[in-house]
Order: structure tokens, then sequence, then C-alpha cells
């Protein structure tokens, strides 16, 4: 049975401290939906950089933005392929979070959504590793470069059955009763351990603990682009991550340094909001989860002041009744308004 080693220390109870503190600023504050959809937004393209350029990806936030918006960049099709992926896997969070369980099929297709086309092998993507990988890096010993190994992972017969074990356990009663923030940083750890695909491995470790925050509630409104911590400091995320290896497998400094991370991403958004100036309170029945769909309404109706249903219809290749059931959530709640009528009739954000 799977089983994680860790102590909890000052310094993680301290951390959690500050996160619950000033989370609940985040969470007292009522947004317009312009802001609203700006930290989403914003979230979402940093999350997508960070974690490919982790691994290499040359593209820069600009870039990433640009290709979120369909634009055209000059980069290697691999490095716009990689950040399109990650993309459309962090849209998947929420259709992913309504599984019950978190199966083997479930964790293969991220990997798929995250892999295709991007690796040597296309039949690598999708499916468990059939060969040997290790964790290393290239080195110069003033001769010549050679390739010294840092991590050598499990054997590959073992990883469907610590994949398997793992997941058993992240389903389970005593998993979730464990802090979401705990939770996530475990989950992180244990699949960069095992290592289960040839690549892609630290992209999916990060996407699941990012979807196990989701899930929870703790990040329900999709705010905090977790993975800016690691990328601002490379050798500090892989340093941690190997304090594991070098304390006989208990994962206690990797925790303080995950939860050090959570402290840095929720004191960014709580900043930014506090800068705008929205701490009044807002009730439960006032918040309303939006889809990628209506979130790209809004982002069209912010950009050109309004929209048609036509215009709608055209954008989406959906139907006008389509189009009706996607923005009568946004109507329902206030945050968009129909002007007119008949051919001339446009919806708008209330002012």
């Amino acid at each position: 049975m799977f089983n994680s080693k860790y102590t909890i220390t000052d310094k993680i109870l301290n951390n959690i401290s500050r996160i619950i503190t000033e989370r609940e600023v985040i969470e007292r504050s009522k947004l317009i939906p312009k802001w609203e959809l700006s930290l989403k937004k914003e979230a979402r393209l940093h999350n997508a950089h960070s974690s490919t350029s982790i691994e290499g990806n040359r593209l820069t936030l600009e870039q990433v933005k640009a290709l979120s918006e369909n634009k055209e960049i000059i980069a290697s099709t691999k490095d716009k392929q990689e950040v399109l992926n990650y993309l459309r896997a962090l849209d998947a969070i929420p259709k992913y979070a309504n599984k019950e369980l978190m199966n083997t099929k479930l964790f293969l297709r991220i990997h798929g959504t995250i892999a295709k086309g991007v690796l040597k092998r296309d039949k690598d993507c999708g499916v468990f590793r059939d060969r040997q990988v290790f964790v290393g890096k290239r080195i110069f010993d003033g001769t010549q470069f050679k390739e010294v190994v840092e991590y050598m992972p499990p054997d590959t017969k073992d990883v469907p059955r610590l994949v398997e074990e793992f997941l058993a356990w992240l389903n389970s009663k005593k998993a979730k009763d464990i802090n979401p923030v705990i939770l996530a940083g475990i989950a992180h750890y244990e699949v960069a351990k095992i290592h289960p695909f040839i690549d892609g491995n630290g992209r999916v470790a990060r996407l699941l603990a990012t979807l196990i925050l989701y899930k929870s509630g703790f990040d329900h409104r999709r705010f905090f682009a977790l993975d800016d911590y690691y990328d601002e400091d490379r050798l500090a995320y892989y340093a941690a991550l190997k304090t594991v290896q070098e304390n006989k497998g208990d994962i206690t400094k990797w925790l303080e340094y995950f939860t050090e991370g959570i402290v840095y991403s929720v004191s960014k958004v709580k900043d930014v909001i506090r800068k705008l100036g929205f701490t009044c309170k807002v009730d439960e029945g006032e918040r309303i989860e939006l889809t990628q769909r209506q979130i790209k309404i809004l982002e069209k109706i912010q950009k050109k002041g309004k929209v048609t249903n036509k215009d709608l219809q055209t954008m989406f290749k959906i139907s006008r009744q389509a189009v009706l059931k996607e923005i009568s959530k946004l109507i329902d709640a206030r945050i968009v308004e129909l002007i007119g009528g008949g051919r001339g009739a446009y919806y708008r954000i209330i002012k």
C-alpha cells in the first residue's frame, strides 16, 4: 500500500496559516466580471508558460498569450504544441474534476492531452513508459560533455502497480481528510518520483496538483498561478524535490517548499485585489462558476464592447438556441444584459 512519510513542522503550519488568512481576503472579495476574468486569464497564461518553461520550452509569456488568442508566432512547432497542449489540459480541469475518482484511465488521458504531438514516438503518448528513463544533466569534465544521473526512477515493470497504489490512496477517505494544500504537494512529488511516462512527468505532476486544489474548492475561482514560483527559481525547485532522496523518502522539506509556493501564489492575487479595492463581503449565492465558453463570451464583449447572437454563433459555430443557453447564465447572474430587440439586439456587460 502507498504511504507518504512527512512531519507537519512549524514552518508548514505557519505557511498554512498564512494561506488561510490571505485566501480569506480573496474569498471575501466581490470582483466585477472584468477583473474576475482578468485574474483567471492571467493565471491560465502564467501556468501554461511556467510549467512548459521549466521543461525547456522557449516561448515567452507574450508569445503564450498570442498563441492562446490564435495569433501566429515565430517559434518551433514543438514549443507551440507543448503550450497549446497545456492550455487544453488547464481548460479541461473542470471536466476532470467532475469525475468521482482519479483512475488510471483519466491519469493517462491527462498525459495524452499534455504530450500529444510533442514526443519522438506517438505511441508513447497517453501510456506508461515501456523502458527505463532517468533524470540527469550534462556537464563538461574538462575534455568532453557527459550525462550525469541525478535520479533513477523505479523499474519500468513496477510503474503500473505504483500508480495504481498511489491513485487508490488518493481516492481514499484518508487522503480526503488531508488538507488540500498538503495533498496537492504529496501528489506533485509522487508523480515526479514514479516518473510513469517517457516525457511530460513534471507537467502531469503540476497539473494534478492544480486539479486537486480546484476539486477541493481551494482554487475554485482559478486565480492562482502556482507554477510561477517553480519557474522563477528552477534550481530551488529541483533541489526541493531532491531533498526527499537525501532524507530517505521523507517529503517534509519538499512540503515546506511547496507550501511556500502556495503562499507566494495566494499573496500575489491578494495584493492585486487589495490594490483594486475589492474587499467587500460577497454572499455564497452571488458567486458563479463560468464555463470556458462563457469566459470567452465575456472576453469578446470586453474587447468589442458588445456582441450579437449572430456574432457568437459564428465564433463558436453553434446554433442560436445554443448561444441563448450559454448566455442565459450570464444574464441571470446580472453580469450581461440584452439591449434592444430583433436584429438590432446585442449583449453588453452590465456597468
